[in-house]
């Protein structure tokens, strides 16, 4: 029985197989790989991915896609490798449990890829490297520079953790449904020792929450309850800027100055 993709889990499959291929090519998968896969759909990735791999973790919470999963896996043709299934909200999943030097890869489902990212990010002491299909809008988001109209908190959070790059444009054709957008391939590696260290990663967080709560707004109405112009003056920082002229470092710097 064809499954049918539902809106509910913001279900797109990739169909292309040169895309595949390509996403393959770009995650490099060696046999031995502590591999996880985040909704593996109806195995797109999935397949390609255990010709290569012993083991596969794969998280999916729709169950229908996981009965048939079981029954596609169970056959003979993947005798050579084995899947481990977990029935979960990857929202909620504990993705440390699986182990260290983890591999993440998924395409993941747009409606909730920022909170999926800010959930990994949690889990980033486990994690050796993650490649990821998302709306191309979020990837442009993720690897924005400063002073750009794409820029912004998500940028801010994901480099202070992460070095990511930007990989592959993917058409909406190469999915079925075909998404109203385009795509993109990106990869995050958590950066082995901090360029910028905050010495409370709470107060960072709520820094950058707060700069980037009213964009049009300077940084002297926007951190007005935490930063004064002494502290602005102090950390050689105009205050007439908006946050989205501020460098990681420099949120970093207002982080620890208030720490």
């Amino acid at each position: 029985m064809k499954h049918i993709a539902k809106k509910r889990f913001g279900q797109n499959f990739l169909t292309d197989q040169g895309v595949i291929s390509s996403l393959v090519d770009a995650i490099s998968p060696k046999a031995d790989d502590l591999m996880v896969e985040i909704g593996p759909g109806l195995g797109a990735l999935t397949k390609p991915l255990l010709q290569r791999l012993k083991l596969l973790h794969v998280v999916e919470v729709d169950r229908d896609i996981i009965a048939w999963m079981q029954a596609e896996y169970g056959k003979r043709a993947y005798a050579s490798s084995a899947i481990s299934i977990h029935n979960a909200d990857a929202l909620k999943f504990d993705f440390k449990s699986l182990g260290d030097n983890l591999r993440v890869t998924g395409n993941l489902p747009y409606n909730i890829s920022t909170p999926i990212l800010f959930h990994l990010l949690d889990n980033v002491s486990a994690i050796t490297d993650m490649h990821f299909m998302l709306q191309k809008e979020v990837v442009e988001r993720m690897v924005a520079s400063p002073s750009t109209a794409a820029y912004g908190r998500l940028s801010v959070m994901l480099q202070y953790r992460l070095q990511m790059d930007y990989l592959i444009t993917v058409p909406p054709e190469a999915f079925e449904p075909a998404p109203k957008v385009e795509s993109a391939f990106v990869r995050c590696v958590p950066h082995a020792v901090l360029p910028f260290v905050a010495k409370d990663e709470a107060i960072f967080a709520k820094v950058v929450l707060a700069a980037f709560g009213q964009r049009r707004k300077t940084l002297r109405n926007t951190l007005k309850e935490l930063l004064n112009d002494e502290g602005f003056t102090a950390l050689n920082i105009d205050s007439q800027q908006r946050a989205e002229n501020l460098a990681v470092s420099d949120f970093v710097a207002i982080a620890n100055y208030l720490s």
